[in-house]
């Protein structure tokens, strides 16, 4: 089922990294790394596991402070610092995050985890209408919007996830391995919605996979990192496919 187009516009915005580097105490992650993600672009981040995925997302929503770097949203014709800002401040401003594993709240409901997204001022009064969206968007939801979320399979607790965040009318979405734990049929719906709502709310995502082959689907352009380290970056999906780490690593060429 097709969902309705939105019917307010959400402006999206444009993300740079500039230089960062960032870690976890005396462990250094991130090395100089430098990302764009330009207005309604999605931007996928491509490695496998431990090369500094997650680490850069945390670093744009505040969980974590770069101990060098820059990282600046662009949204409304305002260019605004994100570091040193705090994770709330941040999803004030209109980002908003999918984690890898969901982290949903388990012991609450689909709605009451879905609700807990819409936090964000800006879209609390918006709530009845979002709610709605969301559930056109994933309808399986809808009709167990009682249920437990800890007590749904993998690929419904990711579809809770992406509507939560969506709860909080974000213009960037930052997504974290969608993939990460869904069978093969799922990945490729998910990457799919995902596409279908970052057209329809007017969204920019910047999104962190290591299952390329799904990620390019829907990539304007991305990047390979490695050992925390921007290796490649492709102009466009093509170029991405083209490349020779690409297909050592992925394609098995």
């Amino acid at each position: 089922m097709k969902i309705l187009m939105w019917k307010g516009r959400i402006l999206a915005s444009s993300l740079s990294v500039s230089g960062v580097q960032a870690g976890y105490g005396s462990v250094q992650v991130l090395h100089d790394v430098a990302v764009t993600a330009n207005d309604g672009e999605t931007v996928v981040l491509l490695g496998s596991n431990g090369n500094g995925k997650s680490t850069l997302l945390k670093c744009i929503m505040g969980i974590i402070t770069p101990t060098a770097g820059e990282i600046t949203l662009t949204t409304n014709g305002e260019r605004i610092d994100l570091v040193g800002k705090a994770p709330q401040e941040i999803v004030d401003l209109g980002v908003a995050l999918v984690p890898e594993g969901r982290r949903l709240f388990p012991t609450l409901s689909v709605e009451e985890n879905l609700i807990l997204g819409a936090f964000r001022p800006a879209a609390r009064s918006n709530i009845d209408k979002n709610l709605a969206f969301v559930y056109e968007a994933f309808p399986a939801l809808a009709s167990r919007k009682s249920q437990m979320a800890g007590s749904m399979s993998g690929g419904e607790q990711q579809m809770v996830a992406v509507a939560r965040a969506l709860m909080s009318e974000p213009a960037l979405l930052l997504v974290d391995e969608p993939s990460v734990g869904l069978a093969p049929i799922l990945v490729s719906r998910m990457i799919a919605k995902i596409k279908e709502l970052k057209e329809l709310r007017n969204l920019t995502v910047l999104m962190a996979e290591q299952n390329f082959n799904q990620a390019i689907k829907i990539a304007n352009r991305g990047y390979i990192i490695v050992h925390g380290q921007i290796e490649f970056e492709g102009k466009d999906a093509d170029d991405l496919a083209n490349n020779e780490m690409i297909k050592q690593y992925y394609l098995g060429a």
